[in-house]
């Protein structure tokens, strides 16, 4: 890299803050830092033209997990985590609203609802049976009934007559909030450099030398905001979930409102206006989707259109406008990873493909950590 002097005065000297990833959790982070240190030198460094993992790659859904899924998540965590988990999700839903506003993220309240394919009677009727208790255990958070039973209403086919209603969720325009995440930061004298990979880091105990390629630079501080790209940094407590997504052409008549999760959260549409986007299947093949690169596949997208056109769009002509895939962070537990890894290093991530929900506050609370 061949750097002016004006080009490394202003951005690589004097830096107090580096953060490395551009996606919710990083801005927030440094919003936050902007906040307590007001006269700090932060640089976000993103390794994409935009942000590179899910923050601009994501379905858009305000929501905290379906029923099943909240059930799956009992199976490996107690329930203290799960309930702490979905409070904080919740909480990072607040913040997120506070700061952007509703206007500015396109919120739109229409609810969420969870449907059953009916060859999955089990899954049905375990998950009805324990709808109560999932009530009771959320209560104090949410102060009412958030699940409920319904008839549905939408015409879909090959679906169990009774789904799962949430009045609680809502969907965001993904795109919007990252824009208005992107203006408040330049507004607050962040500055942003895209395409840049950090290649290497070394804590050298009264400040960090940051490596891009064959350059680098001196930071006070680094914070790490790579969630689905953190696996080497957390010592492999963080694993890279593929997620594939598509949308359709606008459909005329389109009479479907609201957010939708099939088969445990595994697959999940929603209405963009009078388009429908359609995400997941990643179970179909874990092992290909356990990775950092983009794109698509055909047992994926043959799946996914097989719902679209037997399940949620039955007797309707549509046609597919685009597909692309985005990279989640998971790991053996849902909880995030938040801590101090050296001296001058820190990190927030394995957001467990809950980064709308969670993102906000686990970017402040990575700023918090200095």
């Amino acid at each position: 890299m061949e750097l002016s002097y004006w080009e490394l005065k202003n951005w690589f000297t004097n830096v107090d803050y580096t953060i490395v990833g551009s996606g919710i959790v990083g801005l927030y982070a440094a919003l936050r830092l902007r906040e307590k240190f007001p006269a700090a030198k932060i640089l976000v460094l993103e390794k994409g033209m935009l942000p590179q993992g899910a923050s601009t790659k994501n379905a858009g859904f305000a929501c905290f997990g379906s029923l099943s899924e909240i059930l799956e998540d009992l199976k490996t965590h107690t329930e203290e985590d799960v309930v702490q988990l979905i409070e904080k999700r919740w909480q990072g839903l607040q913040l997120l609203r506070k700061r952007l506003g509703d206007n500015a993220i396109d919120f739109k309240p229409h609810g969420g609802y969870e449907l059953f394919l009916k060859e999955d009677e089990r899954g049905f009727n375990e998950t009805i049976m324990r709808l109560p208790f999932i009530n009771e255990i959320l209560k104090p958070i949410f102060k009412n009934d958030v699940f409920a039973k319904e008839v549905d209403r939408f015409g879909f086919e090959n679906i169990h007559e009774y789904s799962i209603f949430n009045p609680f969720e809502a969907q965001i325009d993904t795109g919007n909030m990252m824009q208005e995440l992107l203006k408040q930061a330049v507004a607050a004298d962040i500055l942003i450099l895209n395409q840049q990979t950090v290649t290497g880091y070394s804590d050298l105990g009264n400040q960090v030398e940051v490596v891009l390629g064959d350059f680098s630079f001196k930071s006070n501080k680094i914070l790490f905001a790579t969630n689905g790209f953190s696996g080497e940094l957390t010592n492999g407590a963080v694993q890279p979930a593929r997620a594939q997504v598509l949308i359709t052409e606008p459909i005329k008549n389109l009479d479907i409102r609201g957010t939708f999760h099939l088969d445990r959260g595994y697959y999940y549409f929603r209405n963009i206006g009078d388009r429908i986007l359609l995400g997941g299947g990643r179970n179909l093949d874990f092992e290909t989707e356990t990775t950092t690169e983009f794109g698509q596949t055909k047992i994926v997208q043959n799946k996914l259109e097989d719902l679209l056109k037997n399940v949620i769009l039955p007797n309707q002509e549509f046609q597919i406008a685009h597909r692309w895939s985005g990279i989640m962070g998971i790991g053996n537990s849902k909880k995030p990873v938040v801590s101090q890894l050296s001296e001058n290093v820190f990190c927030g991530v394995r957001l467990g493909g809950m980064g709308v929900a969670i993102g906000s506050l686990i970017g402040t609370e990575l700023a918090d950590l200095i």
